[in-house]
């Protein structure tokens, strides 16, 4: 595979200085400088200086009255203060009587996207050599997997934005599926200066600038994708230049897009076939294009099949690989990228290897100094491991490293009632998430400022993470206690070590000659500010910002058009539940909210769960604006006040996902996984709104 170095690029940024970090929220990773507890903008190639509401307040979270400074381990029904050795021992004591007794696939890890490389690398390989067991998932699952797996499809390699962000700021024509970054992550959108394309059902705050704004119905992005590339082809704008050198597998693709018709498309998605020839214009006629997807069109049950239609389209258009062009997904949380790289998802080993691959286990149980076949297998994906705790041939025990699945789980209720089964649950955390509050122990762990640690970000950029501040008395790094846990588990000292640079130099080793290959980066280089995007296979190597110019990385070198036909949503509406739900984010919040509702500037602004709603459909049903009702799907309800939105579909009713307890919109939201990626289907189900 060629790719084009860092030529374009400065080569260096300003090394970093004290207090130096990053934003401990999305992917966009922005720069920041911490003096004290007090947050300050720094210039850095993702943001330009820039930060948004999330990010000034960032500094509160460190003097948060809600810390958590001592373990905390149930007794009598209670979670009382207990010193870090009692219970560290206490829960190695229970996971080896789980193991012995019932077997290591009794024992699971569910880990975050907001980890650190170093945590998500070790965690990995805590699951399958301390504990044995395959079942470990992690919440990147939620994210962009289906995005992953259609990448890895079309082009052999997933890296989300297989180009650096300045290349978006000199593109002519932009098309944003189902992302909303002027909520989600604000500095983006100075870097999208050129025509700018929006899909998303909803009128947010990225489509008021959008210059042509799609509103297709909830679950019909695949439809639309097909109608588009019907209108590339039918209206002469397809490359077929380019499709004959550097793809293969058009010809089995069109004959199902050729049925799509934009006419027959207007029929399903609601969206007017004179814009999807418009689309398709402005795309084609722009000199440089970017096509870019977000959770929007992938969370759904056919994910990754919608997010190869849009790669389709972009390949049908000669975008991938060529210079000042190209197709990215934006990546959500903030590790989003190197989290699935390193190990903590169910099927991968580091170096983004297959854990199937025999020769990739034998790689990598060399550098852990284990046998090969000790290495368990594929295990489940992330809401299969939740839906199977305490059952039969479930886990009986459950270790949550950095992430709050009690909100951000779909099916919420479900998960929360799999979780009391369990003979133990262990959560790491800095605060009493409402997963740790149902916790038999919950360890205090180190937040974003107060540890070092290395991130990859939206553009495959790894980035390094200094200590900034010292962390209060008591508290301990998840390295650490990964650390004390595999010791009493019986693991010698040395396999698990807690420095952050000592366990990225054995990463390094272990990505060395794998398809996410960091072992040319090192701390070093990155304090002297090197800008690293990966693969680096040397320390010599300047690294690889821009991908596929030359070729792409399946062993033939050519991109692969999926053949992948609409399908529509697992769950229609009917008479009973009539309406369709969709699930995102707002401004002011992020993830489960675990984070951003201790914030009280973040809080005040949205303080409680909102369902937005046209007039007439609230009208309807009996509401008004500002009013409370009930949004019900066959898995749940939650109670919301109204927003009267005259820009909504008729047919559509939005919720933001950040709220606890009986606000959670994942209580409604359709578990129905994707075939390939197993994303379940967040973006869209069947309700109906009624009275409070």
């Amino acid at each position: 595979m060629s790719v084009q170095t860092q030529g374009e690029l400065v080569t260096r940024l300003a090394a970093p200085g004290r207090g130096d970090t990053h934003c401990p929220y999305c992917a966009l990773q922005c720069g920041m400088r911490l003096t004290g507890t007090t947050v300050e903008s720094r210039d850095f190639p993702t943001n330009r200086g820039g930060l948004c509401q999330k990010g000034w307040t960032a500094a509160e979270l460190l003097r948060t009255p809600a810390r958590l400074t001592t373990p905390l381990v149930r007794v009598d029904g209670e979670l009382r203060p207990a010193s870090w050795d009692t219970a560290v021992d206490l829960v190695a004591a229970k996971l080896a009587r789980s193991r012995d007794v019932h077997g290591a696939d009794s024992v699971a890890v569910f880990g975050g996207g907001g980890l650190t490389n170093e945590k998500a690398y070790l965690l990995g390989k805590f699951a399958r050599v301390a504990l044995g067991t395959a079942q470990i998932d992690y919440n990147g699952r939620f994210c962009m997997s289906s995005a992953a797996a259609a990448g890895m499809r079309a082009f052999g390699l997933d890296r989300g934005m297989p180009f650096p962000i300045d290349d978006l700021a000199r593109s002519a024509a932009v098309l944003l599926v189902g992302a909303n970054p002027a909520e989600t992550m604000p500095p983006f959108l100075q870097h999208l200066t050129g025509t700018l394309i929006v899909i998303d059902p909803r009128r947010t705050a990225t489509a008021e600038r959008a210059h042509l704004h799609l509103r297709p119905r909830p679950g019909t992005d695949l439809a639309l994708a097909l109608g588009i590339l019907h209108a590339v082809v039918a209206d002469g704008h397809y490359r077929g230049d380019y499709a004959a050198e550097r793809t293969a597998g058009f010809d089995a693709a069109w004959r199902i897009a050729a049925a799509w018709w934009p006419e027959r498309v207007e029929r399903v998605t609601g969206v007017a076939a004179s814009d999807q020839r418009r689309a398709a214009a402005l795309l084609a006629g722009a000199r440089t294009a970017h096509i870019l997807t977000g959770r929007g069109t992938e969370q759904h049950s056919n994910g990754t099949d919608s997010v190869g239609a849009w790669i389709n389209l972009a390949l049908a258009l000669g975008l991938p690989g060529t210079p000042g062009s190209g197709y990215g997904c934006l990546t959500g949380q903030g590790n989003g990228q190197g989290g699935r790289e390193h190990g903590q998802k169910a099927d991968q080993l580091p170096g983004y290897r297959k854990i199937t691959d025999p020769d990739a286990r034998a790689y990598v149980a060399s550098v852990w100094g284990v046998p090969p076949e000790s290495l368990p297998g594929p295990g489940r994906s992330a809401y299969e491991l939740l839906d199977s705790l305490g059952r039969d041939d479930g886990p009986r025990a459950l270790l949550v490293f950095g992430s709050n699945v009690v909100v951000s789980a779909p099916n919420a209720g479900h998960i929360a009632d799999r979780l009391s089964t369990l003979d133990l649950l262990v959560v790491a955390d800095f605060v009493l998430s409402e997963t740790a509050a149902l916790a038999d122990v919950v360890f205090p762990v180190t937040q974003w400022a107060e540890e070092g640690g290395t991130m990859t970000n939206l553009e495959g950029r790894v980035l390094l993470r200094s200590t900034a501040i010292a962390a209060p008395e008591g508290v301990r790094s998840d390295l650490d206690l990964l650390r004390d846990l595999a010791i009493r588990l019986g693991q010698p000292e040395q396999r698990f070590p807690a420095d952050p640079e000592v366990v990225f130099d054995e990463l390094r080793r272990a990505s060395r000659g794998g398809p996410a290959d960091y072992s040319g980066v090192t701390y070093q280089r990155l304090r002297d500010g090197d800008q690293l995007h990966w693969p680096v296979p040397t320390t010599e190597h300047p690294g690889t910002p821009r991908m596929f110019l030359d070729s792409f990385a399946h062993p033939d070198g050519r991109a692969r058009f999926a053949a992948v036909d609409y399908t529509g949503p697992a769950e229609p509406v009917d008479d009973e539940y009539p309406l369709l739900a969709t699930t995102g984010r707002v401004l002011q919040h992020y993830q489960s909210g675990a984070q951003t509702r201790l914030v009280a500037e973040l809080a005040d602004a949205e303080p409680e769960v909102f369902v937005q709603v046209h007039p007439d459909t609230a009208a309807r049903v009996g509401v008004g604006d500002r009013g409370r009702a009930r949004v019900v799907s066959r898995r749940g309800e939650t109670e919301a006040v109204v927003r009267c939105d005259p820009t909504m579909r008729l047919d559509t009713v939005f919720l933001p996902f950040h709220f606890p307890g009986a606000q959670r919109a994942n209580l409604l939201t359709n578990p129905a996984l994707d075939p390939y990626s197993r994303m379940p289907e967040f973006k869209v189900c069947a309700v109906r709104l009624e009275p409070s």
